[in-house]
C-alpha cells in the first residue's frame, strides 16, 4: 500500500472488465493496465486540508466529502499531486470548459468508469462483492444519512464503500450523444435503495452539480 497521500493507496491488479448499460443495452469490455486507487472516499479532514473548503451539510473529518462538482474533484486531484510532489495529470483550459488528461503525469485523478468497476468487483461476479449490509451504507441501514469511510467491511482488494455511502465520480462522459457533457457516477449512496448499490449500477451528472450524496475517491496511474 502506497500512504504518501495521508490516505492508504491499494494497488490494483491489471484485468478485463466488461461494462454494461442498460438503457442502451450496450456492452463493451477495457483492458486495464494496473493502477492505484484510494482505499477510502476522499474525507471532509483531506479536503479542507488540501482546499481550505468545506462544502459538505453534513460535517465531519472521517465523513466522506460530498456536494463536490466533478470540476472540484478534478481540481483536488491536481492540488493534491502538487503537495505530495508529484506531476498534475489534468490541464484545464481557460475557458473553464474544457480538460485534457496527461496519461505521462504520476500524479492523482479520478479512476475511469472501468477502473472503478473492476476495483469494486475485487474478482467477484454477483452484484456485490458481500452481503450488502455489511459492505454498504444505503436507505435500508444508513437511517438516512451519510457516515464515517471504513466503518463497513471492504471487498477483497481492501476498498471501503466502494457501494453506498456516497457515489464516486468517474473521468468518463456518460453518453455524450444524448447527455453532453455529464460524467459518469458509481456506487451508490446512503439515500439510495438496494438496486441502486451494485458493482454495475451507472448514474450520471453534470459536471458543475453539488449534490449532498456525492463524492470521489482518487487513483494513480503506475508508470512504466
Amino acid at each position: 500500500m502506497d500512504m504518501s497521500a495521508g490516505h492508504m493507496m491499494v494497488d490494483v491488479p491489471p484485468g478485463r472488465v466488461t461494462l454494461a448499460d442498460r438503457r442502451t443495452q450496450r456492452t463493451w469490455s477495457v483492458d486495464l493496465a494496473p493502477y492505484r486507487l484510494a482505499a477510502f472516499p476522499v474525507t471532509q479532514g483531506l479536503y479542507a486540508q488540501i482546499t481550505g473548503r468545506r462544502p459538505s451539510l453534513a460535517e465531519g473529518d472521517q465523513l466522506p466529502v460530498e456536494g463536490v462538482s466533478w470540476w472540484d474533484a478534478v481540481r483536488f486531484c491536481n492540488e493534491l499531486s502538487r503537495r505530495d510532489g508529484f506531476a498534475p495529470v489534468y490541464h484545464l483550459h481557460a475557458d473553464g470548459e474544457g480538460i485534457d488528461w496527461d496519461p505521462a503525469g504520476d500524479g492523482y485523478r479520478l479512476p475511469t468508469e472501468a477502473e472503478w468497476e473492476h476495483a469494486c468487483r475485487a474478482g467477484t461476479t454477483g452484484p456485490h462483492y458481500g452481503p450488502l449490509d455489511e459492505i454498504a451504507w444505503y436507505r435500508g441501514n444508513a437511517d438516512e444519512r451519510i457516515h464515517d469511510v471504513g466503518g463497513k467491511q471492504p471487498n477483497p482488494w481492501g476498498l471501503y464503500d466502494m457501494l453506498g455511502n456516497v457515489w464516486d465520480w468517474c473521468w468518463d462522459i456518460y453518453d455524450a450523444e444524448v447527455y453532453g457533457s455529464y460524467r459518469v457516477l458509481r456506487g451508490g449512496g446512503w439515500f439510495d435503495e438496494h438496486w441502486s448499490c451494485r458493482a454495475s449500477a451507472r448514474r450520471r451528472s453534470h459536471p458543475s452539480f453539488e449534490v449532498d450524496d456525492v463524492g470521489f475517491r482518487v487513483a494513480r496511474s503506475v508508470l512504466r
